[in-house]
């Protein structure tokens, strides 16, 4: 679902060492408003790693996010914690409360940090959990819930604090083959609604049939970018087709 507006999220020149490692090699990427971006590439390759500096979860050394026109200057509390709630990410292993339940996980933030009455939590909350079709398990706790029901009371989270964009870092990597759909079908259904997403996946048709552009990073670098139809076409000499050919037969699709 592409839009002609102006980019709505401006990563530039981003970098990242930790010691002597550099992980992140002067990466810049901008997205528009409805629009899906999908970063496949090598285990190693700096995908986490550039999302979670998207959310400064990770400090950049060098570079800038620009969010709807904004500069985000990460040493300001304030400006960083507006930043992190209009920038929903969505992690591989859930990050869920263990202690609350699914309701209680998708009510915390919008308590705490955007000081909701609880009334009021619990009426959205229960719609983003009716959205992701989890309504009936509202009252169950984590470890009573599958690893797809966990990612999406995670999406439902994310979802109720209505963030500008949504980082999804490989949601579908923790899960048993059987359990992907489920997670995906969310996916799927949030970008037809318009949401603005990059997500990290090895999923590859997935990324094919969902992605408006595929970024294909490795060795901390974006060694190329375009359409699916343009990098996965038939005999397309590109790193990115010879890589997807590679998961596809060691069983990776």
């Amino acid at each position: 679902m592409k839009t002609d507006t102006e980019p709505i999220l401006e990563i530039n020149h981003v970098t990242k060492s930790f010691g002597t490692n550099t992980i992140l090699h002067d990466v810049s990427l901008s997205i528009k408003k409805g629009e899906i971006k999908v970063i496949i590439g090598p285990s190693g390759g700096g995908k986490s790693t550039f999302l979670q500096t998207v959310n400064f979860l990770v400090m950049p050394d060098k570079g800038s996010i620009t969010l709807a026109g904004n500069r985000v200057n990460p040493s300001d509390k304030r400006e960083l914690c507006t930043h992190r709630r209009q920038v929903g990410m969505i992690f591989q292993d859930f990050n869920l409360f263990d202690h609350l339940t699914a309701l209680a996980n998708v009510e915390i933030g919008m308590i705490k940090v955007l000081g909701m009455k609880k009334k009021a939590a619990t009426e959205r909350a229960m719609a983003e959990l009716d959205r992701v079709g989890l309504k009936d398990q509202a009252n169950q706790y984590p470890a009573q819930l599958s690893g797809g029901q966990k990612q999406r009371v995670s999406i439902a989270r994310a979802l109720a604090m209505d963030p500008r964009v949504m980082l999804l870092d490989e949601p579908t990597s923790a899960l048993d083959p059987e359990l992907i759909g489920e997670v995906q079908s969310v996916i799927r259904d949030l970008g037809k609604g318009g949401m603005t997403m990059i997500m990290a996946t090895h999923q590859i048709g997935f990324a094919r049939s969902l992605a408006d552009e595929i970024i294909f990073m490795e060795k901390g670098r974006i060694v190329e970018q375009g359409s699916p139809d343009e990098l996965l076409a038939q005999g397309a000499a590109t790193r990115t087709r010879d890589f997807c050919a590679r998961i596809a037969e060691i069983g990776g699709e």
